[in-house]
């Protein structure tokens, strides 16, 4: 049986269900995994139609048999698929970069209970919190902690009989005031566990229960005249009221909620997690997703949505969201537009974008090839081209009130100047300053020479100016029978418009937009090369016309000269016997009078 008709047969009894389905390829290896609302829908949509993209066609051409599984929601196909994905890893699913451990704080399942971090979870009945992105944000809670309540370090089993047994005997802790001695019963269990209730909550980011406590006992202690104890309780509630104007950051109303935002480019995705309790961010996380099918911001979100909740053991039942897209069933999805909730949404955006700044420059040092692809895919999407502008030429005219009328040339490879491929023009054909006639000239005789020499062709041509110097470019194209062939832009000066052709409206690219930096790296640069060529021959033309004016030096003695003694300056200040030995005594005697009247 062919392929074909093999994939026929298995699209034809897919069921119309949710669930998750996997791609093979003939030698049975797991190409992709994908979710459905309909199952029979979203795979034949993969065969029913040519796909605009050119890694999925290749993927579609490698399928060889499809698997899938039924589940009962769609939120469980989304579930389901995440966990395929790290299981399977398949070769065409996005790519999500992080395999660290992370601290959790743990209260250990014991009489009288233990805080402290680690990055191992044991399934011994111990509370675990986290996990944390970050050590020090560990550090911070536990000072916090053991700054408010005196808890045990030991970890001698203190069972009922043992303490009542007198087994053991208070260490230094208990003198220094960091522990209050359950190891000889001088702490009760009770006591001892309304700490543990009181730390649970802080942890979880509500400091409100603490500081209600440690008000009425220092009132309790205020009224019994003890007032040392009361300021101490006190130093306590400054502690705590201290750190929580630190880490509060929204609305103390916005309780137990998850936020997510995402930014995207053409290779990667970042997804921010921030999880609020009480008001107080407890947690931020941005997870990198490596694209592979281009996919969408709505697939990616909802990946990354399952992937961190999951990562992070999230009990929270709600999330503020950029966009709808589907969730877990039960969980309630809000999307601020304004006020506080929107404030923390833009917050998450922020972070989002910073992490992708400092893994862009990270990426531009260690992995430069990866940094010009996403450059180069950029632009092509910011200018609408059909490939990526790996090879770019800029022109620019040069002209000084009509004199010596030149033109450059540059071109960029990568994104990056190739300077042995910068070219002069002078203009030939022109008479005068005129800018639109110039531009014609040098774009036909760049192309005319191209073509004739068989050398490869630009993915793309800026042309330095408006809608004038575009539409004369165009006109070169046109004869060289290349209009159409190459993608072809004008940048004009005043508010950096980029124009099209046929296109009166300009394009406005964002002013730190990676893309208009290297147009305008290009359009700076021709101008530069252009100007230094253009002084060069004004030069040149002045050094000339000052030989030329000497009886007896004509153009050809005047280049001779320059050619021997490459400046005017040098010329001025050499002996009769070198000028003798360049163009022979009888001119030589004529120009040495002249520079030493």
């Amino acid at each position: 049986m062919s392929k074909s008709v093999s994939i026929k047969v298995q699209l034809s009894a897919l069921p119309n269900n949710p669930g998750v389905y996997q791609f093979y390829d003939s030698d049975g290896k797991i190409l992709y995994v994908g979710k459905a609302k309909n199952l029979k829908k979203r795979v034949s949509s993969y065969f029913n139609k040519k796909q605009e993209y050119g890694k999925t066609r290749v993927l579609v051409k490698k399928i060889h048999s499809i698997k899938h599984i039924v589940v009962a929601t769609e939120s469980d196909a989304l579930l389901l698929e995440n966990n395929l994905i790290k299981k399977l890893l398949p070769r065409y699913n996005v790519l999500l970069k992080d395999d660290k451990t992370y601290p959790w704080i743990c209260i250990k399942n014991e009489r009288f209970p233990r805080v402290f971090s680690t990055r191992k979870l044991i399934k011994d009945g111990s509370e675990y919190y986290g996990p944390y992105t970050s050590m020090k944000t560990v550090r911070t809670l536990l000072d916090l902690i053991k700054s408010l309540y005196p808890l045990r370090t030991c970890n001698y089993d203190l069972s009922k009989e043992k303490i009542e047994a007198g087994k053991y005997k208070v260490c230094l802790d208990y003198h220094l005031g960091n522990c209050l001695g359950p190891c000889e019963g001088f702490q009760t269990e009770k006591e001892y566990h309304d700490q543990i209730e009181d730390i649970r909550q802080i942890i979880k980011g509500n400091l409100k229960s603490s500081i209600q406590t440690f008000k009425q006992q220092m009132k309790d202690f205020a009224e019994k005249m003890e007032f040392e104890k009361a300021q101490r309780v006190k130093d306590k509630i400054d502690v705590l009221e201290n750190y929580q104007v630190k880490s509060t950051v929204v609305n103390p109303k916005i309780n137990n909620v998850d936020v997510f935002t995402i930014i995207s480019d053409e290779t990667h995705a970042y997804v921010n997690f921030l999880q609020i309790s009480h008001g107080a961010i407890i947690r931020s996380h941005t997870l990198e997703i490596k694209k592979k099918l281009d996919e969408t911001d709505e697939e990616l979100l909802q990946l990354g949505i399952t992937e961190l909740r999951q990562r992070f053991n999230s009990q929270s039942n709600e999330v503020y969201l950029p966009f709808p897209v589907t969730v877990d069933d039960g969980l309630k999805v809000t999307l601020p537009k304004l006020g506080d909730k929107r404030r923390i949404l833009d917050l998450s955006e922020r972070n989002a974008k910073f992490y992708r700044q400092d893994r862009l420059k990270q990426i531009k040092i260690t992995d430069p090839d990866r940094h010009i692809t996403r450059i180069m895919g950029q632009m092509k999407s910011d200018l609408r081209l059909s490939e990526e502008p790996r090879h770019i030429e800029c022109f620019d005219n040069s002209n000084i009130q009509g004199s010596n009328p030149v033109a450059a040339c540059v071109v960029f490879k990568d994104g990056k100047p190739s300077k042995k491929e910068y070219r002069h023009f002078n203009i030939k054909t022109v008479e005068g300053p005129d800018d639109f006639a110039s531009m014609e000239e040098v774009v036909f005789r760049r192309y005319k020479r191209l073509l004739n020499e068989e050398e490869p062709l630009p993915q793309l041509i800026v042309i330095d100016g408006g809608k004038g110097q575009l539409s004369s470019a165009l006109k070169s194209l046109e004869v060289l029978g290349l209009r159409g062939k190459i993608p072809i832009i004008g940048i004009a000066k005043r508010l950096e418009e980029i124009y099209f052709p046929d296109d009166p409206v300009p394009l406005y690219l964002d002013k730190r937009s990676e893309s208009l930096k290297i147009i305008q790296q290009l359009r700076n640069e021709a101008h530069r090369f252009g100007i230094t060529h253009h002084r060069n021959k004004r030069s040149k033309g002045a050094i000339n016309s000052e030989l030329v004016n000497i009886e007896g030096v004509g153009e050809k003695t005047a280049q001779q000269l320059l050619k021997s003694f490459k400046s005017l300056k040098r010329i001025k200040e050499a002996s009769l016997e070198n000028l003798t030995a360049s163009v022979g005594a009888s001119r030589a005697k004529k120009i040495y009078k002249t520079f030493h009247k």
